[in-house]
């Protein structure tokens, strides 16, 4: 598993140098990240640019769902024209068409945007009601490099039998990137069972807001997570070690979860 590459999501610079500093391979640079991650401001995608690693932007102009305006993605493209000027190497976007698909007609708009960027499929993918199979094979179509998904479930350990179809569909023709809820204690088991060449993670911890005053006014909710330098490290040390060998339950692992 030396090879396994870790991308580490932040939505600040203290996280980007954590980030780095714990061994991340690329970074998924957002602001947002307690809502699944929102476009960067245009200062910390110049901020991330310095990074001695690549750096996908997300693409992603508000919470909620994935099914866009055409003025949404007309955002959208000049926020991909925003990462491209900052010398970005890639985005990630997705959009969902009224028939739970992939939004063919707006993504092709936004790889006219990004041509001779890299481009991720973000976990729009996991929300998606036709068959994994199909969702993949449109991703395929489309040029994305790879789909960041937890396998259609809340965490990539519950959604690993989803997870295990795509990357068996995928064939090696576009990376399936697990995400959601991988941590180094758990890391090496999953990849025993699903042998992705890339995972995603947050290695974020909790500390709690140190001024009352930010709380009374408004500015914090009394807890905040950050990017943990440790953890990453924990990560990709763990994403070394051997995983154990023998069926899925003698690992524990019970109906996709670990």
């Amino acid at each position: 598993m030396a090879d396994v590459l870790l991308e580490v999501c932040v939505e600040d610079p203290n996280g980007l140098a954590a980030a780095v500093a714990g061994g991340a391979d690329r970074i998924e640079l957002c602001s947002g990240l307690a809502l699944g991650g929102l476009t960067p401001s245009d200062g910390l995608m110049a901020a991330a640019a310095m990074c001695p690693i690549p750096v996908y932007a997300m693409i992603r102009p508000r919470a909620g769902d994935f099914a866009y305006r055409d003025a949404e993605i007309d955002v959208m493209i000049d926020d991909i024209g925003a990462a491209r000027r900052h010398g970005l190497q890639g985005v990630v976007f997705g959009a969902i068409d009224g028939g739970g698909r992939l939004h063919e007609t707006q993504l092709r708009r936004l790889f006219r945007a990004a041509a001779g960027m890299g481009a991720t499929l973000h976990r729009a993918f996991d929300l998606l009601t036709c068959d994994v199979e199909e969702g993949v094979e449109q991703a395929v179509a489309l040029g994305f490099e790879r789909i960041l998904t937890s396998g259609r479930a809340p965490s990539a350990a519950q959604g690993l039998p989803a997870l295990l179809r795509a990357l068996a569909r995928a064939s090696g023709r576009i990376s399936i990137m697990p995400g959601g809820g991988l941590t180094p204690d758990m890391i090496a088991r999953f990849l025993a069972l699903a042998p992705a060449s890339e995972i995603h993670a947050s290695c974020s911890a909790e500390a709690e807001e140190g001024d009352l005053r930010v709380r009374s006014f408004g500015f914090g909710r009394g807890m905040r997570r950050f990017t943990d330098e440790r953890l990453v490290r924990r990560l990709k040390d763990a994403m070394r070690a051997p995983g154990p060998a023998g069926a899925a339950h003698r690992m524990g692992i019970r109906d996709g979860g670990l």
